[in-house]
Formats: structure tokens, sequence, C-alpha cells
């Protein structure tokens, strides 16, 4: 049976979800109404545009997120080391230790990437940017806190793929432990 939900942003974390096991390609409406327990009209009430619109609107969320628990913080932090490691431990929260898997990745991965493009572009270059600006304020030239910024998200991004394929969160502990020494080191 459909249940009632009010307003599509509390759909939009369920399909968070579907889309990060099954990807864009494989999130099936089938799977879409078991996991939100909507029906196809109230689907398409609230998503008219379908899967793209939902999946665009998943993506705007996670942009959303990041933007106010990761980018802005690294931004306006009076004092750039603390926001970095602000960023380390908002990270470990967001990928629950390395159990979530990076939606954006899975999507950047999928043969979907080309329609969602900018949104994947904005993420990590995003994330790249406010960790470089960091970088630059604890005394790095512009070239090599870029360079820095890469290498953290590289290294963030390798290790929840690694995570996921030896089902073993502490490589993304430990990941996430030596990536957060090495930003964190006196330029």
């Amino acid at each position: 049976m459909a249940k009632a939900i009010a307003d599509r942003a509390e759909v939009v974390p369920q399909l968070a979800e579907v889309f990060r096991a099954h990807g864009y390609e494989g999130a099936t409406l089938a799977l879409i109404t078991e996991a939100t327990g909507l029906g196809k009209g109230s689907l398409y009430n609230f998503f008219p545009g379908g899967k793209e619109q939902m999946a665009q609107e998943v993506l705007a969320s996670i942009d959303l997120w990041f933007t106010d628990h990761i980018y802005a913080p690294l931004r306006s932090a009076a004092d750039p080391a603390a926001g970095i490691a602000a960023m380390f431990a908002a990270v470990d929260s967001y990928f629950r230790s390395g159990q979530r898997v990076c939606l954006v990745g899975v999507v950047a991965l999928g043969a979907a990437r080309d329609l969602f493009a900018d949104a994947v572009k904005t993420y990590f270059t995003g994330w790249i940017d406010a960790l470089a600006h960091s970088l630059r304020r604890l005394g790095h030239d512009k070239a090599a806190a870029r360079h820095m910024a890469e290498q953290a998200v590289l290294a963030i991004q390798g290790a929840l793929v690694l995570t996921r394929a030896l089902d073993d969160t502490r490589v993304f502990t430990r990941a996430l432990a030596t990536v957060r020494a090495q930003v964190l080191a006196k330029p």
C-alpha cells in the first residue's frame, strides 16, 4: 500500500539510497516505489520529469549538503587547519566511516555520466577548490595547494571504492587518517 508523504523533500533521501545501491541505470521504477512506498502516480506528481528529475534533485541535495558542511566551512573557518579537520570529520560522518559509497562517484562512473556531467563536475571541483583555498591559507602556494587538494579527494574517493571492494571499513579509516595527516602537515 502506498504511503502518504507531504512533500518530495521527504522522498529525496530514499531516492538517494536507491541510486547509491543500484546506480542511475539500475534504479528501476519498481525499486523506487518499493523504497519510497509511493505509487507511480505520487512519484510522477512529485517528479514530473521522471527518473532524471529524481536523480537531479538527489544530486542537488548532495551538493547542498557538501556546500553547507564541507565547502563553506573550508572557505570561512577562522583557522584553516580547524576547517580542514572539520572537513575530515564531516566526510567520515557522511560516508559512515566508509560504509556508504559516494553517489556522485557512482554517477560519474555510470553510463548516465554525461546526463549529469555538470553536477558531477561541480561536486568534485567544488570540493577541490574549497580545500585548495584552505591549504593556500595554511601557507601552500597555489599550485601545491591545488595538487594536494586533488590528491586528498582522490584518496578519499579511492578509499571508498577499495573499502567497498574489500568489505573492510578499516581501509577507509586508515586512508582518511593518512590523508588528513598529509594535508595538515606544515608547508
